[in-house]
């Protein structure tokens, strides 16, 4: 078996700080990437995941939070918990926007919540014991989802094709937001979990679940985008070709980019800080307009 690195003894004196922001959606049109209705509705299905999913990481760190014995890392959980319930409320105006458009996603919406509160939630009734390992396992899946929003925070930063294609200004604001904050915290879930398991056969399970269950997601999601959305009568439909050329194009994230960070991950020396820039992170972050009104 891998011998794992040793947890983290000092957390880099991070502070993680809720930006309390605000969008206005009034003109954003269905289509936000313009003649890109696939490419729009791909994306789009983080509105569809992110604000139950990030509900429900705020729920698994709040039950965490007991169990930490380091008050740094206490602060950062912390801090991740006001960070992701923003996040959470910021895309649930974009799934209000939508459904004033005539594109209802409640239904899959519904499925998602019952997905992460029945299937993934709390188990009421299980021993102390239990009911620690529980948190713990679902603080692995936390930590591999991270994973993810990290690699797409960084991508979201570094994707100029969306600017040439003219994007919606304020949803690429609102996307690179986030995406910077998900760069800036990409290290909590995992320290959270390896200080309360620093072992390597937990982090690699948490992997093994959330890898597969977010590309099943992410491709039921677009399908239901597309058949869903008005303006196309159910005439698009979605294809691994299409995906790849509009990844080629800048327009979306590469699939064997995003293959090969995820395998970084079972490497036995893998830390997040490994991926992406927090300086950049950053950079972006003092210039949002959305941060920066925020912060006024």
């Amino acid at each position: 078996m891998p011998r794992p690195t040793p947890p983290p003894s000092v957390h880099h004196g991070l502070v993680l700080e809720p930006r309390d922001v605000h969008f206005d959606w009034t003109a954003l049109p269905l289509h936000w990437i313009p003649d890109e209705p696939m490419a729009t509705h791909v994306i789009n299905v983080l509105h569809l995941l992110l604000p139950e999913g990030e509900r429900w990481f705020v729920e698994v760190f709040k039950d965490a939070l007991p169990m930490i014995t380091d008050e740094q890392l206490r602060e950062e959980v912390r801090g991740f918990i006001g960070q992701e319930a923003i996040h959470a409320e910021a895309h649930q105006e974009v799934l209000d926007h939508l459904l004033g458009q005539g594109l209802d996603p409640r239904p899959y919406v519904r499925q998602v919540s019952w997905l992460f509160h029945r299937v993934l939630g709390d188990r009421p009734g299980l021993s102390a014991a239990g009911s620690r390992e529980h948190t713990i396992e679902r603080v692995a899946h936390v930590a591999a989802i991270e994973h993810f929003t990290a690699f797409l925070g960084h991508w979201i930063l570094n994707s100029p094709a969306l600017d040439r294609a003219q994007a919606d200004p304020t949803m690429l604001d609102l996307l690179r937001w986030h995406g910077a904050e998900e760069v800036e915290h990409r290290s909590v879930a995992y320290d959270l979990l390896r200080h309360l398991d620093p072992g390597y056969l937990r982090r690699v399970r948490g992997m093994l679940v959330a890898g597969p269950l977010l590309v099943h997601l992410w491709v039921r999601g677009t399908r239901f985008m597309l058949a869903a959305d008005p303006l196309l009568d159910g005439r698009l439909k979605p294809t691994w070709r299409e995906a790849h050329l509009n990844a080629r194009r800048g327009l979306l994230p590469d699939l064997r980019v995003m293959a090969r960070s995820a395998v970084r991950y079972f490497r036995p020396g893998y830390h997040p800080t490994q991926e992406g820039s927090s300086s950049q992170a950053l950079g972006y972050l003092a210039a949002s307009p959305a941060a920066r009104a925020a912060a006024h």
